[in-house]
């Protein structure tokens, strides 16, 4: 019940900092014109929210005035039936500002024998294009276009995160969409459940993310599943040890090893659920890795280090820091490398596809 009301105070404290803005374009005139600030409803905290300076709040004011609307009311009947869109979309988000910006990159399909993002290892188990696409489809019935792939992508990730119990986040709009993929950066930089916390750490700072931003974003899998493919060699032959995982709890493995007894691709561990003291969105995940019940072991060694373990410990005593720091970050994550204007990418009419 406390987490519930802190949420919902964070929200309303920053949908206030959003209507009390003297602009709607955010300028670069004033020593503050790249951030916007609200006091905190809980305590005399200040948050700190960054921006990209090209984009501006309600975008679409006149263009498609009801774009968010529509985002959002679609997105929330989907999710009605089927609650596993919401980090579908987070993850796809992540994948596609995490590689060249966000800028829909990742959306795009392969052609004429040139691969696309979305065909290399690293996202080839990414799920929701055809969430996007019938948002998009929704979208193009009313306002044909004018709404970015991109914005549609970056509002549906913060509504996915809102549904499942997650803060509510300002996000400005004006992305265009990206005329290439990057299937060869995303094959090489992406994050991997077997990378080390070094490498991990080395990737996100090469995004400009430090190691308190990258800690708090890692919160997202605290919804969400993760395949027993994935999981095999940590349960049974872990560093080809043909021993399990020794940093994983006792019980916890015996509950990751019925869950995936037949080795089957199509079964999961579910992290909202399986082995966590609560369910969704939430510092849960956190309280896993002090547990040691984290599902991935890429996860679990953000305990080896002191930087990273301060900020894990720091999340479960206080859930309002979480929800503040994972806010700033994914308001960065989807500020990252946009194209805006009109000399920079495009509108595609279908996600999938350039014009």
């Amino acid at each position: 019940m406390l987490k519930k009301w802190i949420l919902i105070l964070f929200s309303v404290s920053v949908i206030l900092s959003v209507i009390t803005e003297d602009s709607t374009v955010i300028s670069s005139s004033s020593p503050t014109s790249s951030s916007f600030w609200f006091n905190s409803l809980v305590g005399d905290q200040t948050f700190t929210f960054s921006a990209n300076q090209s984009l501006e709040f309600d975008f679409y004011r006149n263009s498609c005035p009801n774009a968010e609307k529509i985002i959002r009311s679609t997105l929330s009947q989907l999710y009605d039936n089927e609650s596993a869109v919401a980090p579908a979309l987070v993850r796809l988000l992540f994948h596609d500002c995490f590689i060249g910006g966000c800028d829909a990159s990742v959306l795009l399909n392969s052609t004429n024998g040139v691969e696309a993002e979305k065909d290399v290892i690293p996202n080839q188990s990414l799920k929701g294009f055809d969430v996007v696409d019938n948002i998009k489809s929704r979208v193009e019935s009313v306002c044909p276009g004018v709404v970015s792939c991109s914005d549609i992508l970056v509002i549906a990730a913060r509504d996915s995160v809102v549904l499942s119990g997650g803060p509510f986040y300002p996000l400005p709009t004006g992305r265009r969409d990206s005329l290439v993929s990057y299937p060869q950066t995303a094959l090489m930089e992406l994050p991997a459940p077997t990378d080390n916390l070094s490498v991990i750490l080395a990737k996100f700072l090469q995004r400009n993310f430090n190691e308190q931003e990258t800690v708090s974003l890692l919160g997202a899998h605290s919804i969400g599943a993760v395949h027993c493919s994935f999981l095999t060699e940590r349960m049974s032959n872990f560093n080809g040890t043909g021993q399990p995982d020794p940093s994983v709890e006792r019980e916890f493995l015996k509950v990751m090893t019925r869950k995936c007894e037949n080795n089957s691709s199509s079964e999961f561990i579910d992290m909202k659920s399986d082995g966590a003291p609560e369910t969704g969105f939430g510092t849960h995940f956190y309280q896993s890795l002090i547990q040691n019940k984290s599902i991935l072991p890429s996860d679990q060694q953000l305990m080896t280090v002191e930087n990273t373990a301060s900020w894990v410990r720091a999340y479960v005593a206080n859930t309002f820091l979480f929800v503040k720091d994972f806010s700033n970050a994914m308001i960065k994550l989807s500020n990252n490398g946009v194209l805006t204007g009109p000399l920079m990418g495009q509108i595609r009419v279908h996600c999938s596809s350039t014009l």
